[in-house]
């Protein structure tokens, strides 16, 4: 049997919102239209169906599949979680892809959710807060600061600037009043997250609270998908085996 494998089983985190498990249904069906071959299969780490675990020891025997993270950051889901549970199911060929990154493609979505916010890029007076999910590993949270840097990259914005959700420092509010020092006359804020959630609520909830306006999740937009495609397609190219 060839060990070159047509299965992609995009594997998210998981939430007990349901919005979050809807939006990587979407995705692995535009992942299924893109490419008809593709034997696309969806799993969850956690909280949502079908579990990860399952989907990999419900693969026939020997069958060889790439595990493609539908996460932003290479923190502990993507260095730990999942190469353990893959470990643990013990079951055919199976290889990880890399996460999704800061890819510029998924920085063109973020553009185009400010923009769908009016969110002109010759606007001196703006400041664009991109939030995101933190993470215990400092080196994690530099690399996702960079899609900040990206998105404020060929703009007259008066500036843009990382805040994480959750961990570490800044927060939302901190990275606001630093743009406003700044001089940012108003601000807007860039989730940079694939869904909605409670966490995107409570920042939306922080927004709303003080008349900030704030995008759209990146979502099953079709630049995630393509991202999600290259990852597979690289984790082929760099396994001799799969030849």
């Amino acid at each position: 049997m060839s060990t070159s494998p047509n299965t992609l089983i995009l594997t998210a985190h998981g939430s007990k919102d349901p919005r979050s498990a809807a939006n990587a249904r979407a995705l692995a069906a535009r992942l299924q239209r893109m490419r008809p071959g593709l034997d696309v299969r969806l799993a969850f780490l956690e909280l949502s169906e079908p579990n990860f675990i399952d989907v990999l020891t419900g693969l026939p025997d020997g069958h060889p599949a790439v595990v493609t993270p539908l996460l932003l950051a290479s923190a502990y889901h993507a260095r730990i979680d999942i190469p353990e549970q893959i470990s643990r199911a013990g079951v055919g060929y199976i290889r990880q892809a890399d996460v999704l990154g800061e890819d510029d493609r998924l920085v063109l979505v973020l553009r185009e959710r400010l923009a769908e916010l009016h969110v002109s890029p010759f606007d001196r007076q703006l400041g664009v807060v991109v939030v995101a999910i933190g993470s215990s590993d400092s080196a994690v949270n530099a690399r996702t600061a960079q899609v900040a840097t990206k998105l404020a990259a060929e703009t007259r914005w008066s500036g843009a600037t990382m805040a994480f959700a959750t961990g570490p420092q800044p927060s939302v509010a901190d990275a606001a009043r630093q743009l406003q020092r700044r001089g940012a006359r108003r601000i807007v804020i860039a989730p940079w997250f694939l869904a909605p959630g409670r966490i995107t609520d409570r920042v939306w909830k922080y927004a709303c609270d003080n008349g900030i306006p704030m995008a759209q999740p990146l979502g099953a937009h079709g630049l995630v998908a393509h991202t999600v495609l290259d990852r597979f397609d690289r984790a082929l190219a760099a396994d001799p085996a799969a030849a």
